[in-house]
Parts: structure tokens; sequence; C-alpha cells
């Protein structure tokens, strides 16, 4: 059996970002997002914004790095890459720009044929029907809809004018709603015309006469003040002659960043908004987010869906990638199972169970740490609260500084996440020159490298070797070591012995899974009340020896495809669709076990 952990342990690159809009500071985060997966002649693919390289796999748990030809755009954000006949079909995109198309047969090696663009999109999808037409999807705006259209199959060019297909509708579908939680409820248009005018007198420019290069930008710049979803991230899935056209929302620096979908007769709608979205929605856990990515069926006919994770500390646009099952029920409904979404997935190599429970409990959740150093308020603690927005780090850049873990008690440990993190990288400035364009942005494109040693003990004093990196020649910041048949520990020590840029050890997440030597919690209770509006619950939980809970729900006690995870006793949800029914049921975890809570129609 072979096993991976979310976000997906690649080499994630450096970016040195030039923000305008925070006055021109530099800011460096590692960054990847927009996920396009595919499965080209047995080996499975990803594509990324923002990364140079594409990541490649036999297995969907073991990735390898490989740069890509500069001839592509590899500047430009929301990659797409769909499988047409012999070829890889690739377009990325800079907004107001005309952006090419690119094929290839060789996706490492290339080379990549390209073919002229002749027209503008942002967040680009290619989809090939099954007989022989291709059709385009585009958008990304908190102001317009996604757009599709035809497209010869030989020039690229567009068929007809193209068709506006979803609009956002954030006061209909909670989900859509922008801000941390589905918070914030969208302006008006008096509202945002007032900001954008106050915003132009500002900056020293007449409301009433704009400049010209401002009146060209206005629609992205009231954008900004509409809190209204960025509706993103095109994706189209055809599924028993029924066509899944995906979209993300509201905005991939919120922990509420997911994928809907509508479905259609016809690749141009019209499209009714599907049953059970958004379908990828992961607000809750220690990494949240799953928006915009690419849903593929692999050489099993199992499904999948990729997609973007939010970190979002030093730079909004701090991302990793996550892969999750999914599929289609009995009904065709589009779904993805991201109840623990980030513990360990095990990849059978045969038909996944997209609905099968861990088989490893979360270890390590609040247990007492201690470190050689620590800076500040980045105490030893935070490696342990299942947050990456926060971390340990030590006081000084000499390698060699540790993080120890107690579990309180031997334990069987089946599998550890090592996950780095950034805060504030003591960089002046960037070791390259910054392409200037929307996301002015150096990408490093050297090889550093991550290294560690990783040991356990059941006494504190004598330790064993679970994994030597002390000579590893990668650079993973999300690495997952798993140890199938079990190791009996109580202490986790990690030392860490070299990172990139010399910068002092910073862990977000040393996360243990196996199994305790209790017994899992009573099965919780709790109440869930809708709103007024129809678009939030309120879930009130009481129970005993439960770690954390997930709240599901769904349209009926057979469906509870939605979730979210929470480590306390109440939380508000805020992506209900108004007029929709709803069932709910709450499940609670500890080191033990999972135990499911009784089901309740909302």
């Amino acid at each position: 059996m072979k096993y991976f952990c979310n976000p997906i342990n690649v080499d994630y690159r450096y970016q040195f970002n030039v923000d305008q809009r925070k006055g021109g500071i530099l800011q460096i985060c590692r960054e990847a997002a927009d996920p396009s997966m595919i499965e080209f002649k047995g080996k499975y693919y990803i594509f990324a914004s923002m990364n140079l390289k594409v990541w490649v796999s036999e297995d969907m748990v073991n990735w390898e790095s490989y740069f890509l030809p500069e001839n592509l755009p590899l500047y430009d954000y929301a990659p797409d890459v769909r499988v047409i006949g012999d070829y890889v079909y690739f377009s990325a995109s800079k907004k107001g720009e005309i952006c090419n198309f690119y094929r290839t047969k060789d996706v490492i090696n290339g080379p990549y044929e390209e073919i002229p663009g002749t027209f503008e999109f942002w967040d680009p999808n290619i989809f090939c029907d099954d007989d022989g037409k291709l059709y385009f999807y585009w958008g990304c705006s908190s102001m317009e809809p996604i757009y599709g259209v035809e497209l010869d199959p030989e020039t690229l060019e567009q068929i007809g004018e193209p068709t506006q297909l979803i609009w956002g509708k954030p006061l209909e579908m909670g989900y859509e709603r922008f801000g941390e939680n589905n918070s914030l409820p969208p302006a008006s248009d008096a509202e945002i015309e007032a900001k954008f005018k106050g915003f132009l007198t500002s900056q020293g420019m007449d409301p009433e006469n704009p400049p010209a290069q401002v009146t060209q930008m206005a629609s992205a710049i009231k954008g900004m003040f509409a809190n209204r979803p960025y509706i993103e991230g095109a994706w189209m899935t055809k599924y028993n002659g029924k066509y899944y056209l995906q979209y993300a929302c509201p905005g991939t620096q919120f922990n509420s960043y997911g994928d809907g979908y509508y479905v259609s007769d016809s690749p141009l709608g019209p499209f009714k908004l599907g049953a059970n979205a958004p379908y990828s929605y992961n607000p809750g856990g220690f990494m949240t987010g799953a928006g915009h990515g690419s849903t593929m069926k692999d050489l099993k006919g199992n499904w999948w869906h990729t997609a973007t994770m939010r970190i979002s500390m030093n730079h909004d646009f701090e991302r990793r990638v996550g892969i999750w099952p999914a599929g289609f029920d009995a009904d065709g409904e589009l779904v993805c199972n991201q109840r623990y979404a980030t513990w360990p997935v095990e990849v059978t190599g045969d038909k996944q169970d997209i609905w099968a429970n861990p088989k490893w409990n979360l270890l390590s959740f609040g247990k007492k740490m201690s470190a050689s150093s620590a800076e500040g308020d980045n105490t030893p603690d935070k490696a342990c609260d299942e947050n990456c927005r926060t971390w340990w780090k030590a006081d000084t850049k000499e390698p060699g500084q540790w993080l120890l873990m107690d579990l309180g008690e031997n334990m069987d440990v089946r599998a550890i996440q090592v996950n780095f993190g950034d805060d504030k990288l003591d960089l002046t400035e960037a070791p390259g020159e910054i392409r200037p364009g929307t996301q002015a942005r150096f990408i490093d494109d050297r090889i550093y490298k991550t290294r560690w040693l990783l040991e356990c003990s059941t006494d504190g004093e004598t330790f064993e070797v679970l994994e030597d990196k002390s000579e590893a020649d990668t650079d993973l910041p999300h690495d997952l070591v798993v140890k199938e048949d079990g190791v009996k520990a109580r202490y986790i020590r990690l030392t860490v012995l070299e990172v990139p840029y010399n910068q002092p050890a910073t862990i977000s997440g040393l996360r243990v899974f196996g199994m305790g030597n209790g017994d899992a919690p009573e099965a919780p209770k709790f109440e869930a009340v809708r709103d007024d509006n129809k678009i939030d619950m309120n879930v009130k939980i009481s129970g005993s020896g439960a770690e954390g809970y997930n709240i599901l729900w769904g349209e009926s006690p057979e469906k509870l495809y939605h979730s979210f995870m929470v480590f306390g006793d109440e939380q508000r949800v805020g992506a209900l669709v108004a007029d929709r029914e709803y069932y709910v049921r709450v499940d609670a975890f500890n080191e033990n076990g999972i135990t499911e809570g009784e089901i309740k129609k909302l």
C-alpha cells in the first residue's frame, strides 16, 4: 500500500513578489496553485501556477519534478493542460493580453508547438467533446461571469460569440460569499461606485474624468471594493452524457476557497446548479481551502480532484496543492471526500472507496512540546496546533535546532508529516530580476536542500532513527514518513540541519498519525440552527473524549457530502444554498478513533 498526505509533497518554488497595492514592498513565499492534473501515456502530470516545473508520478504518491521549456508562459497564471488526441495542450493567462496555446507529444522533453492566440482570456480551460469539437471556458472576476465558446480545432480561433455561463450569486449561495468563513456580504452597485470614486480622488485623479488607462481597468479596480466572489478557475468534465462545469470561489486567500459546479446537457448550456455544490470545500483542519482545481480519472477508473490550498501569511498567494478522492454518485452528483482532508490517504492501486475513513488517527494534536530555542511567540506548541498558519521558529540560524514532541505515552506510530514554514525571510532583495506585469515577481529556479533527522524514543533517553535526510538533495517542505507496520514511540524528535537561504528552522506542523491506546470518543450531541438568511447554520456541540469534530451536511441522510473539521464546540457554517433542505451529522474523533453522531434534519 502507498500513502500521501495533503498538501502534496513537492518542491514548491520561492516567489519574490513586489505588491504595488502594499507600497511596493518585497514579499517572499513559496507558491503553487490552480493545478491541472492529467493522465497521459500511463503517467500522471500536475501543472501549477508560478512553479516553472511539471510534477510527474506513476502512482499518485511519489512525484518527481522537471523544469518546463522556457518558451512556455511560465510567469502566466492558471496553466490549463488537457489531453486531446495524441497531444497535450497547454495554455496560461495574463490579464488584459492575448494569450497563446501550445501543444506537445512529450510533456517533459517537448518541443511545445506554439499556436498563436487571437483573444484575451484569464483562467483558461479547453475541453474536447466526444465528437471532436473543442470548447473553451474562461473567467476570473468578481464583476464578470465564466464564459464559454466553441473553438476551431486547427487554429483555436473562436467560432461564434462567447456565451455567459456562470455568474456569482452570493446572496443565494452561501459558499460564494467573500471572506473568511464566507462572512462578508456583497457591496451594492452604489457602494462600489462610491468607493471607486473615493479611490480615484485619493490618488489625485478626477473621479468624473479618470485617465484612459484607469478606465480600462475600472472593472478590476471596482472588484477590489465589491466583496463579491471571484468566479474563476473553470474546468469541464463530461460524465454519462452530462457536462459538469466546475468553478472556483470566493477568493484564494480565504479558508472558504472551494469549487462549485453546474450541470447541462450541452457544453455551452444552459447550466443548472449542481445538487452537491460546492463539491470541493475544506474550510477547517491543518491546511484549509480546496478551490481552483481539476478533476481526473486514473488508470484504474478512480476519480480524483486536485485543488489549491491556502496559507496566505507571507503573501495572499502563498499556496499549496492538495488531492482528494472524488467521483459521481448513483444520481450523477459530483462528489469529493474532504472529511479528513489533510490526513494520510491510502492509494490502493485498485478501485478506491471514496468515503473510506482514514486508517490512522491524529496523535499529535495539543501534545507537550519542547525545543532547543524559540523566537518570540513562535513557541514549540505552535507545531502541534493543527494550524499551518502558526509555527515554531528557532531564534538562531545555527544548524541542529531541534523540536521534541511528547505523546504522553507509548503509541503505535504509523506516519509523520514534517511541515516546514516560512516566516518573514531575512532577505532584502530578490536573487534575480523582478519581471514586470500584473503580478511583478521573480521565481527562484535554483535547487535548494531541506535536510533533517527524525528520531523516536520510548523513554526520552535512547532514540532510534525514523528517517535520515541529513544528506538529502531535495527541498520538500511537506515530507511524509510512513511506517506501515507501526513503531512504538512516545517521543518524536526532529532536528533541522539545513533549509533554503540559511533561515532559522521553522515548523508549521509536526503531525503524527497512528493508533492510540484508549477508547474512541462518545457520539457527540449537537444543535444545528439555520439562520433566517437560509445560507448560514450555527452548530453547537457537546461530547466526551473528543479532540475534534467533523460537521457533515447534505441534501439527504445518505448524501452528507459536505464537511467542516473543527477543534472547538461551536461553529458557524456559511456554505448553504438558500432554497435547499439539509441534513446534518456531527462526528467526533480522537487519537483512538472516529465515532459517528446522529443525523438531524436542519
